[in-house]
């Protein structure tokens, strides 16, 4: 029997205490779990079965097959069932997003596996699915962020499909008694964490999302929507599960990587110049109108008004090219298109640290053309490599406001007059403004103008926050599972990160420490730092026990770590079919040259749950 929706509510939860439809959903996985452990031939009564969190780390593709390589080999060594949480970072959340997309998906987690293999090793996303996706994204929510890019232009590619259900709609296929683990994906508030103040950490489950430590949630299905004084005020459609797996999963390098790789995704994607132009010109009149409406922050009903005199709507429906007929003066789309392109270039070579000079000379003289002399870019400076940098992000502003101003089409509005983008380039020139500004998971903040001492007032000032990948800050998802009021007994961390495969566990045990959260002390024998086990206890008094598990170690690679390191990389295109084949087994390796260890921790964590009652 499937799950029922659960019911919504406009308002903020602010307690530390559990969903209510999260507890109900784990009082019954919770009679799965004493199943489960029956048939380990282990004894407990209900009340001693322990609650058993599992992790995946961050790492990208690596991390998805990894977790789905683990997941299947603890299915077959009957452990899967006695898993309470599921909860993820980044890449592993691509592995979450695939395996719930089938309902009560562990009772056949074979099939499940081959369909998701069979997927990841087939073609990616067309460009047009790729595209109309874009458009979706960009006309149909009140911020456009990179992240809605890098889901469009990156996480396609990895992934190879565009899943378009919302995570409330996954849950409310899956039985309702129990039959998977409940999951949890973590994302970081990117304010808290640069100011270090506040609550960064987020999670999202089926019914809420929110701050994890604060204790504030609002549900699922409304995050994103417009809140104010703990009130919604204006609904926007929930997330869909694409959407979800960019904010999760978009720290895949450093910055600056980052920044190459998209904007070299960018160019690629705008290629199809024709297509682009075309397409982007059947936009129908009111959404581009609503689009102005939200980026200026003018009325709708005054923009409306507006676009309906007689003579300006029929100047904005009208081809571009129809209108230079009409006037000759008017700037020409290819042209405007031509100018993007050579600052995405231009944007490009600064970073890769080529001459940009030919670029500059030719967006300056075109802007000039464009405008009839009106328009005077000044010409970047590029004596000093790190100037030319920080100066290339003015350059790029001041040719964008550009579009956005004199070269823009006016249009009458009661305070005077306007500009208005070309509908066709609007979606380009906001990408390349969310580039600039570097623009990640930006919504609505349903905290903005809350009172009382409950939620930090650092969450409460501003009307948007953005939110980011979690591994920035920490690659495992430790903190969405202390949460005091889930009582995790035990923890079975798996680590797919690509450098110090111990360095998540330490800091965790560090920041628990700051925070005084209970965690056990975790200390590593100098020998491993090189050459890693396998598997590894923590233990303390009145803390959940951690089991840490490398993906890479001594036992499944032998003397190739750092051979197998190299060969699955963060940062790379997506893996062939033998590449997962073979990952997918070094990973499974772990769980099942562990099963008796994972057994035993297991049983003693009923042991110590049966002493504290």
């Amino acid at each position: 029997m499937s799950a029922s929706k659960p019911q919504e509510s406009g308002e903020v939860r602010i307690e530390p205490s559990l969903n209510k439809n999260e507890a109900e959903f784990i009082d019954g996985r919770r009679k799965s779990v004493l199943q489960s452990l029956k048939k380990l031939q282990i004894k407990c009564s209900q009340d001693e079965v322990p609650n058993i969190a599992l992790l995946g780390s961050g790492g990208g593709q690596r991390a998805m097959v990894g977790l789905l390589g683990s997941l299947v080999q603890l299915q077959k060594t009957g452990l899967l069932d006695s898993i309470l949480y599921l909860s993820g970072v980044s890449g592993s959340t691509w592995c979450m997003a695939s395996v719930y997309q089938d309902p009560d998906w562990s009772t056949k987690l074979e099939t499940v596996k081959n369909k998701i293999i069979k997927r990841l090793s087939g073609p990616e996303v067309s460009w047009k699915e790729a595209f109309a996706k874009l458009k979706k994204y960009y006309y149909g929510k009140d911020h456009f962020s990179l992240t809605d890019i890098w889901a469009v232009m990156v996480i396609t590619s990895y992934v190879k499909e565009i899943d378009e259900h919302t995570l409330t709609e996954q849950w409310s296929q899956h039985s309702k008694d129990g039959k998977v683990p409940f999951p949890i994906y973590t994302v970081i508030d990117k304010k808290c964490k640069q100011r270090n103040i506040g609550d960064p950490w987020f999670e999202i489950t089926p019914h809420e999302a929110g701050y994890s430590l604060t204790g504030a949630f609002v549900d699922a299905s409304n995050f994103g929507s417009k809140f104010h004084k703990g009130s919604k005020k204006n609904q926007q459609d929930e997330f869909d599960m694409l959407y979800l797996q960019a904010l999760c999963g978009s720290a895949l390098a450093d910055e600056v990587e980052i920044k190459k790789l998209l904007w070299q995704k960018i160019k690629d994607f705008f290629q199809h110049k024709e297509t682009i132009l075309k397409e982007m010109g059947k936009e129908p009149h009111e959404r581009r109108l609503e689009a102005l409406a939200r980026e200026s922050g003018t009325g709708s009903e005054e923009v409306f008004a507006a676009g309906f005199k007689p003579g300006t709507r029929e100047v904005l429906l009208h081809p571009l090219s129809e209108r230079r007929q009409q006037d000759p003066n008017a700037p020409a789309t290819e042209e405007c298109y031509q100018v993007l392109m050579n600052l995405v270039d231009m944007n490009l070579s600064v970073l890769t640290g080529k001459d940009p000079s030919a670029f500059d000379e030719s967006i300056r003289t075109s802007l000039n053309d464009l405008s009839g002399g009106k328009i005077r870019v000044e010409s970047l400076r590029i004596s000093d490599k790190k100037a030319e940098k920080l100066n290339m992000k003015s350059y790029t502003m001041d040719v964008i406001n550009n579009f956005r101003g004199r070269i823009g089409w006016p249009f009458e509005l009661s305070g005077g007059q306007s500009h208005v983008e070309f509908p066709r380039l609007s979606a380009w020139t906001s990408i390349i403004k969310c580039m600039n500004h570097w623009t990640w998971g930006r919504n609505y903040n349903f905290l903005h103008d809350m009172t009382g001492e409950a939620v930090p007032s650092t969450l409460q000032e501003t009307e948007t926050r953005d939110y980011e990948d979690a591994g920035l800050l920490l690659n495992s998802p430790y903190f969405s599972v202390l949460r005091k009021e889930r009582d995790i007994d035990l923890i079975i961390s798996l680590d797919f990160s690509e450098g110090d495969p111990f360095m998540t566990v330490k800091e965790a045990a560090k920041m628990c420490k700051e925070l005084n959260i209970p965690f056990p002390e975790v200390n590593i024998p100098s020998e491993d730092l090189q050459k890693p086990k396998d598997f590894y206890v923590f233990k303390g008094k009145n803390t959940p026990t951690v089991i840490h598990i490398p993906l890479f170690n001594m036992v499944n690679c032998g003397d190739k770590i750092e051979a197998k390191r190299k060969s699955y990389k963060t940062f790379q295109g997506p893996y062939s079919a033998e590449m997962i084949t073979d990952l997918m087994e070094v990973a499974g390796k772990n769980i099942t040259n562990n099963r008796g260890k994972l057994v035993e921790q297991i049983r003693a964590a009923v042991g110590q749950k049966g002493s504290r009652r």
